[in-house]
């Protein structure tokens, strides 16, 4: 037996909706959530230059202990110093554990404690700084016949501007800086790699190198050369 016609055509009307809720037209949300443009209906927060800071930190201490591989620090490292919300950043760090407390703020560590070496001279040898090191405000390296690898990506810089001085006679000395830092170059014989064109913040730690080459190169990057 069928209904009367007025309730039927009431069932067909209100078929979607819960008893005693009403959804306004074109209103699709589940009760409570508000949309918005980030994940979950949650609107994306913008993140701040503190926030991208820490971020960069954390991918640094992640590198030093070989979480991530050089191309993975390289693509998050960019990543982060061009992030526009906390989620973009919230991304690039969730499988990293989380950053200790007091490391946020750009890579400058104060000096605390005896004062790192400045100076490193090599003779038909090599020269090689990688890793969590501590670079002093000025640094000189000289090879005689031999090699140089002077790796800045995750090291502790103890001064807002940095200054490295190598002398190459008949020798390679590559020296890598990470993303965010600006890289200023004098001397004769050395060069950059050219890649990184990203627009720096007016604070960007600075790494100044000054290099002296006979038959010999001296080239800075921000990714370790293909071979």
């Amino acid at each position: 037996m069928q209904p009367p016609r007025r309730e039927a055509d009431h069932m067909a009307v209100g078929q979607n909706e819960t008893p005693g809720q009403e959804i306004a037209p074109g209103q699709d949300e589940t009760p409570g959530q508000t949309a918005g443009p980030g994940p979950a209906g949650t609107p994306s927060i913008r993140a701040s230059d503190r926030e991208r800071d820490a971020a960069t930190q954390q991918l640094q201490a992640a590198f030093a202990e070989g979480r991530i591989n050089d191309s993975e620090f390289d693509e998050r490292m960019r990543a982060a110093l061009t992030a526009r919300t906390r989620g973009q950043l919230d991304h690039l760090l969730t499988d990293l554990p989380d950053a200790v407390p007091g490391t946020a703020g750009r890579s400058v560590a104060p000096v605390t404690g005896r004062r790192p070496g400045r100076f490193a001279i090599t003779f038909k040898s090599s020269i090689r700084r990688a890793g969590r090191w501590r670079v002093p405000d000025h640094y000189t390296a000289v090879i005689y016949k031999g090699t140089g690898w002077l790796d800045l990506r995750a090291a502790e810089l103890t001064a807002p501007v940095t200054t490295i001085a190598a002398v190459a006679y008949k020798s390679r000395v590559d020296i890598l800086v990470p993303p965010g830092v600006r890289v200023e170059v004098g001397g004769f014989g050395a060069t950059t790699g050219g890649e990184d064109d990203a627009v720096l913040p007016p604070d960007a730690p600075v790494v100044h190198v000054r290099g002296y080459t006979y038959k010999g190169t001296i080239e800075v990057r921000s990714r370790p050369p293909e071979h």
